[in-house]
């Protein structure tokens, strides 16, 4: 499909900054991109500011929450979008178990106010079309929504839910929403579950950026429990192009598995990334490790609640039907990944520092 507009939400995020650099750089698409972020202590604008100024007259930020209903009839009015890329969401494991009230506002009513606002958009004829114009809605959710896998076997489409902690469960209820919005009012929606995701602009709590980052400054890696828990791998740009595939080829009320044809123990992404850091950063060469090697660092700590044991991706049919497959292999996404890090020490500075919100007050408080 050719889109005048698309509106992304979330894009200041790890996955959606990564995706409007894709769609902007790699796609040929020439229209308007707005990304609508609530900038929450994840959402970070340096991970766009040199796409700002390059693409000054084609990428639009809108700072808003996806829950305020009239904020998002504004938007819709003003760009008029014919496709949205729903990645906004409250996404992490841990702080929904301790704090699961942001996740239920933000995934799962924030889901049904873009949800109810793109199909009332979606409903009104554009200006003597005399009809309703192409549309996508395409909602980004997560494998965890499936549960957890024994030693054998993985997720397809058809697997039923079986969310296990408020983060999957509030992104399984977002899941339904979307769907039951085709089903029910026929708006074109399309949902895709990936694996776990990893690459450039990924916020330090998650396993990968937080153990470069530890590991770099001599700190402990910690690894939950016995670190045996098995996750399926993804590179944030094949994410993106699998994405992208869908949204413009995709069937309208179709779910699309999307996986990394990479399962890895927690254990051994952890001891990967510190050969990583050897090959690209030798340890040898860091005062902060005081003569210890990288692997020195791993910490066994306590399980966290519910923590499901593996995850695998079927994604078999987004392969049959629209032609994609992963590229990158996990040693070699891994070593972008961590090669990235060392060379953006001042994004990293400003993010851990909390100095990239000063950033965002002055550049948007009069926006």
């Amino acid at each position: 499909m050719a889109y005048d507009t698309i509106l992304v939400t979330g894009g200041a995020g790890f996955i959606g900054s990564n995706f409007i650099r894709y769609v902007l750089e790699k796609t040929g698409f020439s229209g308007r991109l707005v990304n609508l972020d609530k900038l929450t202590y994840a959402g970070n604008p340096e991970n766009l500011e040199d796409i700002g100024r390059k693409y000054k007259s084609r990428y639009v930020f809108v700072k808003g929450d996806i829950c305020d209903f009239k904020l998002l009839a504004g938007v819709f009015e003003k760009y008029k979008p014919g496709a949205v890329a729903h990645f906004a969401a409250e996404s992490h494991v841990d702080r929904s178990i301790f704090g699961p009230k942001d996740f239920v506002e933000t995934n799962i009513h924030g889901t049904f106010a873009l949800l109810e606002t793109a199909r009332q958009a979606w409903l009104q004829p554009a200006a003597g079309a005399g009809s309703r114009q192409p549309f996508r809605f395409h909602h980004v959710s997560t494998d965890e929504v499936y549960g957890s896998l024994g030693k054998t076997g993985k997720f397809k489409e058809s697997t039923p839910y079986d969310p296990r902690s408020p983060y999957s469960a509030s992104k399984a209820s977002s899941d339904h929403l979307a769907r039951a919005y085709h089903h029910t009012y026929g708006l074109p929606v399309t949902v895709s579950n990936c694996s776990n995701n990893y690459g450039p602009y990924h916020f330090p709590e998650k396993l990968i950026p937080l153990a470069i980052l530890n590991a770099l400054e001599g700190k402990p890696l910690p690894v939950y429990g016995d670190g045996l828990q098995v996750r399926d791998w993804l590179y944030v740009g094949d994410h993106c192009a699998a994405i992208w595939r869908i949204m413009n080829k995709g069937r309208c009320g179709e779910t699309y598995n999307v996986g990394g044809n990479c399962e890895m123990k927690n254990i051994d992404v952890v001891k990967g990334i510190c050969s990583a850091l050897e090959r690209l950063a030798p340890s040898a060469a860091n005062p902060a490790l005081a003569g210890k090697k990288y692997r020195d660092l791993i910490t066994y700590v306590k399980d966290r609640p519910g923590h499901d044991r593996r995850y695998a991706i079927d994604f078999s049919k987004i392969k049959r039907e629209l032609g994609w497959t992963p590229s990158v292999t996990f040693k070699e996404g891994l070593d972008r990944t961590v090669a990235w890090y060392l060379a953006n020490g001042g994004w990293v500075k400003n993010v851990k520092t909390g100095a990239y919100k000063n950033w965002l007050k002055k550049n948007y408080a009069a926006k």
